[in-house]
């Protein structure tokens, strides 16, 4: 079993590595081999944009995924956390890729947005218990599934490849979602969904261009 230090090490660590490090993924991208037509300027523009939020909601996911690691005293919790985490590692590779390959870049306040994630998820771990917590990941990861679903549709038809990354983080998504309400996972008060709703369209909306 980890120690209260070994934890704050291992949170200390994810954080430098997400903001800091080249994200390396266990997976191949599923862009990878994936062709389509010759986007227009427009259309890099625009899949540049909403891959940055992409990007930067995997920020947030590892930001949210450690914290609640870091306070949770349920070491198979904590162990469930650390496996998805290690997946939406994955999916910041991918999309920090994407981002390259689109000639745009990750959002300039991607500090910003890890703190104020690991701040939340730390009230999340220690408000209600665990299965609040798990709560918590549920509606974090089907909030997520549906803003995915909304990109599937923004996406401009001819990108393929951006759309094969979003269209295998839904699946991820949802999966950890499924895990999480198993695993006993309590619905959240209306007010709090109402709360990370509203928390994830101002981070959404300023993450398209800054």
């Amino acid at each position: 079993m980890m120690s209260l230090t070994d934890r704050l090490l291992s949170a200390a660590d994810s954080a430098l590595r997400t903001l800091l490090a080249p994200p390396g993924a266990a997976r191949p991208s599923p862009a990878a081999g994936v062709t389509g037509a010759a986007l227009t300027e427009d259309d890099s523009r625009r899949s540049g944009a909403l891959m940055r939020v992409n990007h930067v909601g995997e920020v947030c996911a590892q930001a949210l995924y450690s914290a609640q690691a870091l306070v949770s005293p349920n070491e198979a919790l904590r162990r469930q956390l650390d496996a998805a985490a290690r997946e939406e590692t994955d999916h910041l590779a991918w999309t920090r890729e994407r981002l390259q390959q689109l000639g745009s870049r990750p959002s300039w306040l991607n500090p910003l947005w890890y703190a104020g994630a690991f701040g939340i998820g730390v009230l999340a771990g220690k408000w209600g218990g665990e299965r609040m917590n798990l709560g918590f990941i549920v509606e974090t990861e089907r909030q997520v599934e549906a803003h995915l679903a909304g990109h599937m549709e923004r996406l401009p038809a001819a990108d393929a490849a951006s759309r094969a990354i979003v269209a295998q983080m839904k699946i991820d998504e949802g999966r950890h979602a499924d895990m999480a309400l198993a695993a006993g996972g309590a619905e959240l008060p209306l007010p709090v969904r109402a709360l990370m709703r509203a928390a994830s369209r101002v981070m959404t909306a300023t993450a398209h261009h800054i």
